[in-house]
């Protein structure tokens, strides 16, 4: 998020929020920018437009199932709101208050490698602007809360699995220190949703839901491109000024071109400081087309996300990529490089030169480079990567991580409690990383001995620089969470949700707010995959309705 554009705290915010009618709203991007003309809520491509104002559908019998403490304080919303029974009316979608101008956003986007042309908000309905404790602009967002011009041929809702989800992995995420949109409460609907999850024929009625999301900004990637794909510069360059002044102040004041060049730079280094963290937890997005990239540098978006159980870096969560696994893990990295590429030809004709671009874009690579491997050397617990020897540790731990199933998270943990005096026998000095072999049985003495040459090396570094195994194991597990929102205890609490115990959705997240401390009571949940998680539906891969 962008510090620089958050204002000090004044009186209008300091004091909480105590009811639904002392919500301000403060709508930037709906007075600033070039509204479609037509008030009809039907299917259509949208000419000349940043958005189309819609309302939400109303649904039967909203009820609060779980919220966010930390979101209601970043608000500035008091504790006591969610026990309003208009809250969960208001945020299902059902009731509009004073100051709302709901809308849906019009954009483009690159869909596994391929320009779609015109997608939009679908399924996803922007109630309007808020400011924050800080000062700062939040726009509060229902994913779910019915069609829009942009819904296409679906019918804009959300099914509760989708919506826990998301719930859960946007907050998750933000305890885990990574760049995310905030989720602000999750809302069943009292209505069914038509869904065929697997995409296979089987379509089932479903519960219905809605989730808020919360960022100070949801312009993607994709709404520059539409503009630029259709040769509306005029439209393209009041929405390129718009966010740099309401998003990026402190390039305001630049003259054109120079400030489009500068605005491209940052989004390039605040997209690589996303996906080094998605890599640093082990998390995979699932679709990173251009329509589902922030120009803020947040993770937004969470469909068939996944986590890392065993490390394989070719693994996608998502069922559609299977088989050219364009968006698996080890090519986040690449794809956000590429997905930049697009942006920078959205951009380009406010520009009309390819130089300053070109060098931000060529900026991309050394950058993450850098951010890696400050992040390399802070998951192994040492000061930086310094020289070839350092960058073969970082290496030979990821080979290490490949040799045999071996879970991340859980092998993480582990070497940071690995002692590292001289004298310890190899196999004894291994023995923690055992914790983490999904087949223990399957684990050779060729497997050992890789393992137990890395970890002489890593013992024998650490030794060098007189670090302590105490030092060395609080800073790890700094970075290293112990608690990750693995697919099947999201799966779990879906479960427990549809079966008539929502609480477990709270009972999730209030292990995900520490992520990092042991939490001894709740070892299960940093346990490993059970085997009957690894191919169940909703505990491995994800369809794009998952």
């Amino acid at each position: 998020m962008n510090d620089a554009a958050a204002k000090p705290m004044n009186d209008a915010v300091a004091k909480p929020i105590a009811s639904l009618d002392e919500i301000r709203f403060d709508n930037r991007f709906t007075a600033a920018l070039p509204a479609d003309p037509d008030a009809a809520n039907a299917r259509r491509q949208v000419m000349g437009a940043c958005y189309s104002r819609v309302e939400p559908t109303p649904v039967p019998a909203p009820r609060l199932l779980a919220h966010s403490a930390e979101t209601f304080d970043l608000l500035g919303f008091d504790a006591e709101l969610a026990s309003d029974p208009q809250f969960a009316a208001v945020f299902g979608g059902s009731t509009l208050l004073d100051g709302m101008d709901p809308h849906a956003h019009c954009y483009g986007g690159h869909q596994f490698g391929n320009w779609a042309g015109q997608l939009g908000d679908g399924r996803a309905i922007a109630l309007g602007e808020v400011v924050d404790r800080s000062g700062q602009h939040q726009t509060l967002q229902l994913k779910g809360a019915g069609p829009t011009p942009y819904s296409r041929t679906a019918d804009g809702l959300a099914v509760l699995r989708s919506s826990v989800r998301e719930f859960l992995c946007s907050e998750a995420m933000a305890h885990l220190g990574v760049p995310t949109t905030r989720a602000l409460s999750l809302v069943a609907t009292g209505g069914m949703v038509m869904r065929d999850m697997l995409y296979d024929g089987n379509a089932e009625l479903e519960p219905g839901a809605v989730v808020c999301r919360v960022a100070p900004s949801f312009v993607r990637f994709g709404n520059f491109e539409i503009f630029a794909s259709r040769g509306d510069h005029d439209t393209l360059r009041t929405l390129a000024d718009f966010v740099i002044d309401a998003d990026f102040p402190h390039l305001a004041d630049l003259a054109a071109p120079d400030r489009y060049v500068r605005f491209f730079d940052e989004v390039v280094q605040r997209t690589a400081d996303m996906v080094c963290e998605w890599m640093r937890v082990g998390f995979v997005h699932g679709v990173m087309n251009t329509d589902n990239m922030s120009i803020l540098g947040l993770t937004i978006d969470y469909g068939p996300y996944g986590w890392l159980d065993d490390y394989d870096p070719d693994w996608t969560p998502n069922t559609t990529d299977a088989a050219h696994r364009r968006y698996r893990f080890g090519t986040q990295p690449h794809i956000a490089q590429w997905n930049l590429m697009q942006l920078a030809n959205a951009l380009y004709p406010l520009i009309g030169e390819a130089e300053g671009l070109q060098a931000a874009l060529d900026g991309y690579v050394p950058y993450f480079e850098q951010k890696w491997s400050a992040m390399m050397a802070a998951k192994l617990g040492l000061p930086r990567l310094d020289g070839d020897g350092d960058s073969e540790l970082a290496t030979g731990a990821l080979g290490v991580l490949r040799l045999v199933e071996t879970d991340m998270a859980v092998f993480w943990r582990r070497l940071a409690s690995v002692e590292t005096a001289e004298g310890i026998d190899p196999a004894g000095r291994i023995a923690p990383l055992a914790d983490a072999y999904y087949r223990p049985d399957e684990v050779t003495d060729e497997h050992r001995s890789a393992t137990s040459e890395f970890v002489e090396r890593y013992a024998a570094r650490l030794r060098s620089l007189g670090i302590s195994d105490e030092a060395r194991a609080e800073a790890m597990n700094g970075v290293n969470p112990k608690f990750v929102l693995r697919n099947y205890l999201a799966q779990l609490a879906i479960d427990s949700a549809t079966g008539g115990r929502p609480e477990a959705i709270g009972e999730l997240l209030d292990v995900m707010r520490r992520p990092y401390d042991e939490q001894p009571e709740r070892e299960s949940y940093a346990a490993l995959r059970p085997d009957w998680a690894r191919t169940r539906v909703g505990c491995s891969q994800l369809s794009c309705s998952s």
